[in-house]
């Protein structure tokens, strides 16, 4: 009798627990962020972006350009402001038994971001993102600096893949 009893409590707690949580999901709305009915892509479109001091910080803002307006290039007069700042780190992470020297490393591209409205200037949102490209050294100087400089290229283009995402996200709501 007492497994009966415990069988149905337990029934009749999988039913409450489907029940609530079918409640709970209810109240979510789950849309596309690029949808047109959201006015995400219009307000991306009218983004201004700050002048780059580097050629890292250029390549961020070069592709934040190019995601924004979707290839249409940077808004003539935009209504929101994106003020960058990106910075580069290389690290060595194989070092060679014989000597000094590295054979691998790893380049971090670092983009502290903030998005206010150029009408009264808040701030819509902040944030720093990262991204890390991975980079085999060459014995040959050249080759090496090139390698390095190809890694920077690939973790600023991810960094702004996120940065664009985080911008998008603030804007749609």
């Amino acid at each position: 009798m007492s497994s009966e009893i415990a069988r149905k409590l337990a029934r009749n707690a999988g039913i409450a627990m489907i029940l609530a949580a079918s409640t709970f999901l209810s109240a979510c709305q789950v849309r596309p962020l690029y949808s047109e009915n959201s006015g995400v892509t219009e307000k991306l479109s009218s983004v201004g972006f700050s002048d780059a001091s580097g050629r890292i910080e250029q390549q961020v803002r070069n592709r934040l350009i190019f995601l924004a307006s979707r290839g249409a290039g940077e808004a003539a007069n935009p209504q929101y402001h994106v003020e960058l700042r990106a910075t580069s780190s290389v690290a060595d992470t194989l070092l060679r038994q014989s000597g000094d020297t590295s054979r691998a490393g790893r380049v971090t591209v670092t983009v502290t971001y903030t998005l206010s409205a150029i009408v009264d200037g808040r701030v819509i949102k902040a944030g720093s993102r990262q991204a890390t490209a991975l980079v085999d050294f060459s014995e040959q100087e050249f080759a090496k600096q090139r390698a390095i400089r190809d890694a920077e290229n690939r973790a600023a283009d991810q960094t702004a893949e996120f940065v664009g995402a985080d911008l998008a996200a603030a804007l749609s709501r």
